[in-house]
């Protein structure tokens, strides 16, 4: 397969289509979110990969170059209605403390979760890996071979959960078990402190905590404040009973609102709010953020109704989603409403650490990271299924793509090999006419 030369004017037309469908709103309430956006987007054809999921779908399921939703290799009506990241790629990677207090590295950022063909995260990441492949000066055949390091450990993976493998023969990774990148991750996440996150967030005054003025913090007006300590009385509902153990953990302390959110998150309103966690201890206290939840990139070319209709909203579906595919969740996550739209809610964790690429520049250290991301796709897509107590998908998702790439065991390499460099030369190219359109006043509301 060979990437056609699209005309860069009519490629331009339906790169501005689909970001108008995907930000138009957002874009209009808020044209200086988006200008920043853009610009971060702007650097790189890897940040602007990251930037366009929706561009990304769009191109993978109306294209017969990339593939079509109404089926494809190794997609059956199992393996094409199975719980999926979303947005799977190199980047989207760290590390979290768990509900049972162990730091552990694996796949991070749910917003796109949803539900859909497996492959489709697979290829996405093929494709990321291309992208920071040619980022770094590696061959074509250095991009190849990384693409076939992640497919196989994916697939041994996989392999290994369907045929019933013992826990302590998949382990996650934590301290204990990772190496590389991913122990350097862990390490760096471990020498933070929750004092050190509040310290940078917060000050003490009449031996009480309070959001500090500046730093991106906004001061609420009466009416709005209300409005998000009722919400956060809605969010309180959806927590496990086990996350309220201790009802004082709850108290608000403080509220403000929020500036300078992530690149996948212009345009959305968003809220901190300061508790006083487990203890009366100052150190001790949580800071959660609230936060308008998108809709995700994959939704739009999703047409099972089944799907669309489990969800509240869609901070009830990145919940559920999160919760599904990763095991040990956030126990402060949850959801709620504000303004009639859904929100997400969770920790503003000191303890997370992504996956920094700017250091891992030799050849044989990227592919030990590689593998160890091609078993960490595995077990994320093996725990979202009749065992994460949620009906939607209601069967064992690793045996469903463990015997689907059996009947194939030939083909997924260079499925993803030939996607991961078609689709890499088209995001270089796409990423160009964008930094064209942009840089030249062409996107409309800018």
């Amino acid at each position: 397969m060979s990437v056609p030369q699209l005309n860069d004017e009519h490629r331009g037309e339906e790169i501005l289509a689909v970001l108008d469908t995907a930000f138009g709103e957002l874009l209009a309430a808020d044209p200086a979110a988006f200008r920043v956006k853009f610009r971060k987007m702007a650097a790189s054809a890897f940040a602007f990969y990251r930037g366009t999921a929706c561009l990304f779908y769009q191109d993978l399921t109306v294209s017969d170059q990339f593939g079509s939703q109404h089926g494809g290799p190794y997609l059956d009506d199992r393996t094409s209605r199975v719980w999926i990241h979303g947005d799977l790629h190199a980047e989207n990677f760290g590390t979290y403390m768990d509900s049972n207090g162990r730091l552990v590295f694996n796949v991070n950022d749910f917003d796109e979760a949803y539900v859909g063909p497996f492959t489709w995260d697979l290829k996405r990441f093929a494709a990321s890996l291309a992208l920071i492949g040619y980022a770094k000066a590696l061959s074509d055949e250095q991009i190849t071979e990384l693409v076939t390091i992640y497919t196989a450990a994916y697939r041994e993976r996989i392999h290994a959960l369907a045929t019933g493998a013992k826990s302590d023969e998949v382990p996650p990774f934590t301290l204990d078990t990772a190496q590389g990148p991913l122990l350097d991750a862990l390490r760096d996440a471990r020498s933070l402190t929750r004092f050190g996150l509040l310290d940078s967030m917060t000050v003490i005054r009449d031996f009480e905590r309070r959001f500090a003025s500046g730093g991106g913090a906004v001061e609420l007006d009466a009416a709005t404040r209300y409005k998000v300590l009722a919400a956060f009385d809605g969010y309180l509902e959806t927590l496990p009973d086990s996350s309220l153990a201790r009802p004082d953990s709850y108290r608000v302390k403080d509220v403000v609102g929020r500036r300078g959110v992530g690149i996948g998150s212009a345009g959305l309103p968003s809220y901190n709010i300061l508790l006083e966690g487990h203890s009366d201890a100052l150190e001790n206290d949580v800071v959660i953020y609230i936060k308008q939840a998108q809709t995700p990139a994959v939704s739009r070319h999703i047409t099972d109704r089944a799907i669309q209709e489990y969800f509240l909203h869609e901070g009830h579906r990145t919940v559920i989603s999160q919760r599904a595919l990763q095991a040990h969740a956030d126990p402060w996550l949850g959801w709620t409403e504000l303004d009639g739209a859904g929100q997400l809610v969770a920790e503003v964790s000191p303890y997370a650490v992504d996956l920094d690429w700017g250091d891992i520049d030799d050849p044989e250290e990227i592919a030990l990271v590689v593998a160890d991301l091609g078993r960490a796709t595995a077990t994320m897509h093996a725990a979202a299924d009749d065992t994460s107590g949620e009906s939607l998908v209601p069967f064992s998702t690793e045996r469903a793509i463990d015997a689907a790439i059996a009947a194939d065991e030939e083909s997924l390499v260079p499925l993803l090999v030939e996607f991961a460099h078609d689709y890499g030369a088209r995001a270089r190219g796409d990423h160009q006419i964008f930094l064209d359109l942009f840089r030249n006043g062409r996107i409309p509301g800018l």
